[in-house]
């Protein structure tokens, strides 16, 4: 598994709240570094063909994450930063939550793949 450093991004802050720097350690439980992998955005229920959106976690990274438990997250799809959360999405996955307003700030949509990077917030 590789843990890669993610740079800060000086792109404007589009969520609600105050601005956070997703590379302070300070804020982040075990100070660990961001997360990046790629991944395709998918429905939570293919099936059903809308609703909740995700991607899927890849298994190699998701013992860095805590194991398959749901929490919160910040991260980005590319320059767009967000807050979310990851959950167990079953068959042993672990999937990100991507929202309209995380799709639409990233520039991405259903089916697409995006590259994102993630750190926990919390935790133990």
């Amino acid at each position: 598994m590789e843990i890669l450093t993610v740079p800060r991004v000086s792109a404007g802050w589009q969520g609600a709240g105050p601005r956070v720097d997703i590379l302070d350690p300070a804020r982040f439980a075990a100070h660990m570094d961001a997360l990046q992998f790629s991944g395709t955005i998918r429905y939570w229920n293919p099936e059903k063909g809308s609703g909740l959106a995700v991607v899927d976690i890849p298994a190699e990274q998701v013992p860095a994450l805590g194991g398959l438990k749901q929490q919160r997250v910040h991260g980005r799809i590319g320059p767009a930063e967000f807050t979310s959360s990851v959950m167990p999405s079953g068959g042993g996955r672990l999937a990100l939550s991507v929202s309209k307003a995380m799709m639409q700030a990233a520039g991405v949509a259903i089916g697409d793949t995006a590259a994102f990077a993630i750190i926990r917030v919390g935790g133990d």
